[in-house]
């Protein structure tokens, strides 16, 4: 994977910091079904108010089920699915909105399950793969293809696969792909001992 700098003030492992999305897959490599389970794995151990672990997440393989995957690729966003394309797994991230202990509402079930996603991605960033995750897609054409249940929200898609050679990043990606990473400054997202006061 194209390894970018990043600007930090601390150091940080290089798992967070070589994690970025990108939109160049390789289409000739599959991602195996025993890495798969390894990404489940980590999301199995991302932390849940009460335990409660309220994901669900939908795994696409184009190699293990071309009509899984081309479901899930037709709930995509018409923009996202030409990078999209040659990704060979999609997944469908869905948010229980009730707990499964007392049937009550849920309002931290996203919370959670943005947990899950990222331990998935930074699995998969471990296994030498990349991930995009994506708010482009219909909701309710996953819900529809895939039978999720009214009480699962499909929240976000995501793209895994193995990054394509820099030399093969096709020429309408290559600006994006290769754009270097930005973020704000850390005072401006994060306070210390109160509202606005930086590090």
């Amino acid at each position: 994977m194209i390894k970018k700098e990043v600007d930090v003030s601390a150091p940080v492992h290089e798992l967070i910091t070589g994690r970025w999305s990108g939109v160049s897959y390789d289409p000739q490599q599959m991602v195996k079904d025993d890495d798969l389970r390894a990404m489940a794995e980590a999301a199995r151990w991302a932390p849940s108010c009460f335990g409660d672990q309220p994901w669900r997440i939908i795994f696409c393989s184009k190699a293990g089920d071309p009509e899984a995957w081309q479901k899930a690729f037709a709930c995509l966003a018409e923009g996202n699915q030409p990078w999209c394309q040659h990704a060979p797994v999609l997944a469908i991230i869905c948010a229980d909105s009730r707990f499964s202990k007392n049937d009550k509402d849920n309002a931290w079930g996203e919370y959670d399950t943005g947990a899950a996603a990222l331990s998935v991605c930074l699995q998969a960033g471990a296994l030498g793969l990349m991930t995009h995750q994506m708010a482009g897609f219909s909701p309710e054409d996953a819900r529809e293809a895939f039978n999720v249940p009214d009480r699962y929200q499909p929240k976000a898609m995501m793209t895994i696969g193995f990054q394509c050679a820099q030399t093969d990043i096709p020429e309408e990606f290559r600006q994006r792909e290769l754009a270097p990473r930005q973020r704000n400054p850390l005072s401006e997202n994060f306070f210390l001992n109160g509202w606005g006061k930086g590090f």
